[in-house]
């Protein structure tokens, strides 16, 4: 079966991609790959590297200044290469997800020997000219929950209630479920931060964009507040022959309803061209 890795995005683990969402690519006759991104989930923590200072990283980066990083979004993306060697296999159809999708995008940029299709989910270029998320969005990013349990939950549904879909509301108990899931499987903060600063030292990855010649296909949210439907626009613009699909009403999520027509653009993208 032709494979499609899925990866995720900032601070996430793999488990975030749906359930339904996987047995639906699966069902259309894809092998469904899926991973945790390094110093996140189950997958191997820098423990020996201090987590940065996002603040300054950011000041730097806007005066232009380098950036000191214990690793790269490049790294990030030749751990997917290592995982496809790994799987054997040869070829896949790469599909991103707001840092995933970044991740993606060097992927398919620097390997398209490897990439069959490229799919950009709410994610961007990082040009630095774009619309940045509001402070208020940024804030509750970089804030740190309490320790315990409960004070994650009610950190993340404050997140959820900010950055989420806000035609798309999801059931509170469900999305407290999912929560709890992902806190008990693994809690990493630390990660984040060093994730964080790998997505501020890489800059603008427009000329990057601009190399790639795999099929590509750019979904985004229109009520995005974390990353703007300006980035989606904006990849899309820098990516030759790149198809652009924006819906009403959608947030930095994947929400459940929104689920059928993902699996469905992405299915038929990545068919037609193999």
């Amino acid at each position: 079966d032709p494979a499609i890795v899925l990866i995720m995005g900032l601070a996430t683990q793999m488990i975030a991609w749906p359930e339904s969402f996987c047995e639906g690519l699966a069902s259309e006759g894809f092998r469904v790959v899926r991973f945790d991104n390094r110093d996140n989930g189950l997958s191997d923590k820098f423990h020996h590297a201090r987590p940065p200072n996002i603040p300054l990283a950011l000041l730097r980066a806007r005066m232009g200044l380098p950036l000191s990083v214990p690793y790269t979004l490049r790294d990030m993306a030749d751990d997917t290469l290592g995982l496809l060697d790994a799987l054997s296999i040869e070829q896949a159809h790469v599909v991103g997800v707001s840092m995933g999708g970044m991740i993606g995008q060097l992927v398919t940029a620097l390997y398209p020997q490897r990439v069959q299709s490229f799919t950009s989910i709410m994610s961007s270029s990082g040009d630095r000219k774009l619309p940045a998320a509001s402070a208020k969005v940024s804030a509750a990013m970089l804030r740190r929950p309490r320790l315990g349990e409960q004070a994650y939950i009610e950190h993340r549904l404050k997140v959820s209630e900010l950055i989420g879909s806000p035609a798309f509301r999801p059931h509170p108990e469900e999305l407290k479920e999912k929560i709890l899931r992902s806190f008990r499987r693994s809690y990493y903060p630390e990660g984040a931060l060093r994730q964080m600063a790998a997505i501020v030292e890489s800059g603008s990855r427009v000329k990057l964009l601009q190399s790639i010649c795999r099929p590509t296909l750019v979904i985004h949210g229109k009520h995005d507040l974390l990353v703007p439907v300006e980035a989606g626009i904006d990849t899309a613009r820098h990516i030759s022959g790149a198809r652009l699909k924006l819906f009403d009403g959608m947030g930095h999520d994947l929400p459940a309803p929104l689920l059928p027509r993902f699996t469905s653009l992405i299915s038929e993208h990545a068919s037609a061209a193999q």
